[in-house]
């Protein structure tokens, strides 16, 4: 029997007549807790790169515009085009929803690289563009998850990338919307690419050398998210827009997870080739 869910409003509240949506709350916190994650991280004695105030405002800023024009480039490029090409004002949107952390995750990367470029090129930090990068890519791994858990819980709010039809005894159904009783996936990407992948990232980064090895936890986190992806997929409905790419229905999603496992096994790889940071 399916668990019946009143659905929550997307709008959280509203101030002066502005609706503030859960969706953009899940970014804030994520943010903000990014945020005193990261200072306390490149201050820490055993830091392998340390940024002073200014270093870090500026670091979120280039954070922040990378995902968000990443992420809605990715979606708009990649899950559907047609759509915003004959509308292109809702590529401004934000708010309607439509993020993909693919495209997300390539902002990102490319923001910190021009970060660190930028402020090797102003001497304001020692070291290589390349190491710094991923040493900031390293620490960024660990944080990621938490806001992959604020917004997997976000889509849920929304009844965005629900699951598939499913008659398991939590399979969900919100009252006043469709009968048919579905996976909760959002709930099981928070829990997996959210929780347990922070747990996991920590620990690495915690209790193990790997943080020595600029870029080695960067691409463990590209790898486990692939994976972890790929096995929600199962249960997640595939976009109405994209449908199955093959017969045996492979996702959208899994294929861009294929190729981020791919590049994250290189770029482990590579890690290892480089002498070992102390």
């Amino acid at each position: 029997m399916a668990i019946t869910i009143n659905p929550i409003s997307p709008v959280a509240f509203s101030v002066f007549g502005l609706d503030i949506r859960w969706y953009a709350l899940a970014y804030v916190a994520a943010f903000v807790i990014g945020y005193f994650m990261l200072r306390a991280f490149t201050r820490h004695n055993d830091s392998q790169i340390k940024l002073d105030k200014k270093q870090l405002d500026d670091l979120l800023t280039a954070i922040i515009l990378g995902v968000i024009i990443g992420g809605r480039l990715g979606y708009v490029l990649i899950y559907n085009p047609v759509f915003f090409l004959a509308h292109p004002l809702e590529i401004f949107a934000v708010w309607h929803g439509g993020m993909s952390f693919h495209g997300g995750l390539v902002g990102v990367i490319a923001a910190v690289f021009l970060f660190a470029w930028n402020q090797k090129r102003r001497k304001k930090i020692s070291g290589g563009v390349y190491n710094n990068a991923f040493r900031i890519l390293d620490i960024l791994s660990v944080i990621t998850p938490i806001g992959l858990f604020f917004g997997r819980i976000a889509n849920f709010i929304n009844m965005e990338v629900m699951g598939r039809p499913t008659d398991v005894s939590w399979a969900v159904v919100f009252a006043g919307g469709t009968p048919i009783p579905r996976h909760p996936s959002p709930l099981y990407e928070a829990a997996t690419e959210g929780i347990l992948l922070f747990i996991i990232m920590y620990c690495l980064y915690r209790f193990t050398g790997l943080r020595r090895r600029p870029g080695a936890l960067g691409g463990i986190l590209a790898m486990l998210y692939a994976v972890f992806r790929i096995f929600c997929e199962q249960f997640r409905a595939p976009d109405v827009q994209i449908g199955f790419l093959t017969d045996w229905g492979l996702t959208m999603g899994q294929l861009l997870s294929i190729i981020m496992f791919m590049v994250g096994a290189a770029v482990f790889a590579f890690a290892f080739k480089k002498e070992k940071v102390k």
